[in-house]
């Protein structure tokens, strides 16, 4: 059985409107298709480590994986370790870079669990960043222009070569994700 992994973006979790959107159109409209969100730690040794002992579980089915902002992240790192087709909005590309705020003492938006950033756990997102891209035929990246927290053009720059698609407008959010999900199933599942 197919697995979609999909990855929430940082300080939410596995109840995002994005995750939920896609768990309902998934049972709706591909339901041999397993549907996992696991709540990502905000740490990323922690998060890539429980994330690709999910994916090792599954193989050698097919795994493919959907991330949004830090999940993008995450899911560019298993995508180019495992070989995964991936479907990226609005992906933090260089994370560390804007993780420094974190540093101390957080609370999760959805969960409302407490949580203690430190300097060291921005040096493990540097750690994890990728410098190139390897398979850039295996992602489909969904941008739209007014996103309030990250720049669009980074990751439009980065994952070039790649399939982007650039919508004016909307915020980090990714508005009206939930029209894109027939499409990301027919790129995730094509042969």
């Amino acid at each position: 059985m197919p697995t979609l992994l999909y990855l929430h973006g940082y300080n939410s979790s596995s109840q995002s409107k994005k995750a939920v959107q896609t768990q309902y159109w998934l049972a709706s409209n591909a339901p041999h298709v397993q549907f996992i969100c696991p709540d990502l730690p905000p740490f990323a040794a922690s998060a890539l480590d429980m994330l690709s002992s999910i994916v090792e579980a599954h193989q050698p089915e097919p795994v493919f994986v959907v991330g949004s902002s830090m999940g993008g992240f995450f899911a560019t790192c298993l995508a180019e370790q495992y070989g995964l087709r991936g479907v990226l909005i609005n992906p933090a590309v260089n994370p560390a870079r804007g993780l420094s705020r974190w540093i101390g003492e957080n609370t999760n938006y959805m969960t409302g669990e407490k949580w203690v950033f430190e300097p060291r756990h921005v040096d493990e997102f540097l750690h994890f960043e990728s410098k190139i891209i390897n398979h850039k035929s295996d992602y489909l990246v969904l941008l739209q222009t007014g996103d309030d927290v990250l720049d669009y053009r980074d990751a439009q720059n980065y994952y070039s070569d790649a399939k982007i698609i650039i919508e004016q407008g909307g915020d980090h959010s990714f508005i009206d994700y939930d029209q894109h999900l027939a499409m990301i199933h027919q790129f995730l599942t094509a042969n």
